[in-house]
């Protein structure tokens, strides 16, 4: 958004975070005994190891990828229908991606929030509005339903305004908001000037037990799980018969396939350019004492977010660490998904910087674990759904960080229009039309590094959006936290 005055050109100012930088000594030894890994993946008792596909199989349905978006499906595939032979490939382990690693936001938005979503689909937003709500009901009755460990909490979210013009969009946002003293009340930060809880529209999860556990609960029902066994290529000659997506040791032949590999290059060429992966950076802490605990406040433990173009967002975990993520979204030249991205020490002292300025009484604090994600963005900023080879084929990605339970939902869109049905989530234009696809390299890199510059820009005037973000705007690309 911008300020009412976005005629009259802005000088930049320092933002909160730069005006109360903790010094480089602070933040150092803050992140002195830090590993490089995902605390969630860590903090999983799970020795279970599917086996590699190393032969011909046949089934009703292959699903391909073993994150949130493939195991929601191969599980409620198997709930309509017992008798359906169901296999699930997964390129490396069960849960290793962005679903084992993300900050476990369980959000109702199936748009990437209210604004994204009036913007684009303004006819249906409220039906849009609703799905998700009920979406989130069903997931969270799935889970107790199903008996899925995942340590799932209905705290609610918290917005947070850490900059004046950000008190504005706060208010015109609607809901109850919080002064600078109602905000503090419920989680203590020197930077929050006010504040929105949103209670019923946000549950929290253990992302990594989520996935470990849909895995199990998909073989007690029957699914037939393969790791280490990444699809290739995919055959479906003709309108009608089998699809056979072959792996480096085996193949399966199915007649429906649901392809769920998200940020990874997809099978169907038509959807490659569909979205690219930009790399998110989260840092966790010790456990908190019952002292730091009281001086933070937080009885809640809602998940809160501030409301900058470069966003954070925190949360607490089941034994009091603070999870801190966001901010430096990084996208690598080349559409590439490496390993080698993770390691990135600047964006990490960021993150310490800015979690010791929003909670100076956590001074002396440790992080115990830092680790980054591949997101799979989409130019409309949130999952895209299709068909591909005569209806034998479905795809769901391009999540853009805000998956966990709408990949709930993309599960049940795709078994919706594989079996042919006709249903209120099939008939929404979110599900039937498609986003503009990114371009080529070097177009891409440049086009998404501009877009990040010219964010942060914004937030160092007042939220004015410049030039290239209005052009945005205008051809319905634009981005608003």
């Amino acid at each position: 958004m911008s300020p009412a005055d976005r005629g009259q050109r802005r000088t930049a100012e320092p933002t909160v975070f730069e005006r109360n930088a903790p010094s480089p000594a602070l933040v150092e030894a803050s992140l002195a005994g830090a590993q490089d890994g995902c605390f969630w993946l860590d903090d999983v008792e799970d020795s279970v190891a599917y086996p590699v596909l190393d032969q011909a199989h046949d089934a009703d349905l292959l699903v391909v990828g073993g994150g949130y978006t493939g195991l929601w499906t191969a599980v409620k595939a198997k709930l309509r229908n017992p008798a359906a032979r169901v296999v699930l490939l997964e390129a490396q382990t069960v849960g290793w991606a962005a679903s084992g690693r993300n900050g476990g936001f369980c959000d109702a938005s199936l748009t990437h929030g209210e604004d994204n979503g009036r913007t684009r689909w303004p006819d249906e937003y409220d039906t849009l509005e609703r799905l998700g709500q009920e979406n989130l009901e069903s997931l969270a009755k799935a889970v107790d339903a199903l008996g899925i460990d995942c340590e799932l909490e209905r705290t609610g979210s918290l917005d947070v305004a850490v900059e004046p013009h950000q008190v504005a969009w706060l208010e015109e946002g609607g809901g109850e908001v919080l002064d600078t003293a109602g905000v503090r009340q419920h989680v203590n930060s020197p930077t929050y000037l006010a504040g929105v809880w949103h209670r019923d529209s946000t549950a929290m999860v253990h992302p990594a037990k989520l996935a470990k556990e849909l895995a199990r609960v998909a073989v007690g029902l029957g699914v037939e799980i393969f790791e280490n066994s990444a699809a290739e290529s995919l055959e479906a000659p003709g309108r009608s018969g089998p699809v056979l997506v072959r792996t480096p040791r085996g193949s399966v032949r199915a007649d429906r396939v649901a392809l769920a590999t998200n940020v990874f290059p997809s099978l169907l060429a038509r959807t490659r350019l569909m979205t690219v992966p930009v790399y998110d950076y989260a840092l966790m802490t010790e456990p908190l004492s019952a002292a730091q605990l009281d001086a933070v406040g937080w009885r809640n433990r809602q998940g809160v977010g501030d409301m900058a173009n470069q966003f954070h967002y925190y949360r607490l975990s089941a034994d009091n660490r603070i999870l801190f993520g966001g901010y430096d979204a990084v996208y690598h030249y080349g559409r590439k998904v490496r390993s080698a991205y993770e390691d990135r020490p600047e964006t990490y002292r960021t993150l310490a910087a800015h979690l010791l300025t929003t909670f100076p009484q956590l001074e002396g604090i440790r992080f115990t674990h830092r680790w980054a994600g591949a997101i799979d963005t989409s130019t409309q900023f949130c999952a895209f759904h299709g068909l591909a080879k005569s209806g034998r084929v479905a795809y769901s990605a391009g999540f853009t960080g805000l998956g966990v339970a709408a990949t709930h939902f993309a599960a049940d869109v795709m078994l919706d229009r594989l079996s042919g049905e006709r249903t209120p989530r099939t008939e929404l234009a979110m599900v039937r039309k498609k986003p503009l696809p990114f371009p080529p390299e070097p177009a891409a890199a440049v086009g998404i590094n501009l877009t990040r510059w010219a964010l942060d820009r914004a937030d160092h005037r007042a939220g004015e959006r410049n030039a290239w973000l209005r052009a945005l705007d205008a051809a319905g690309l634009g981005f608003d936290s």
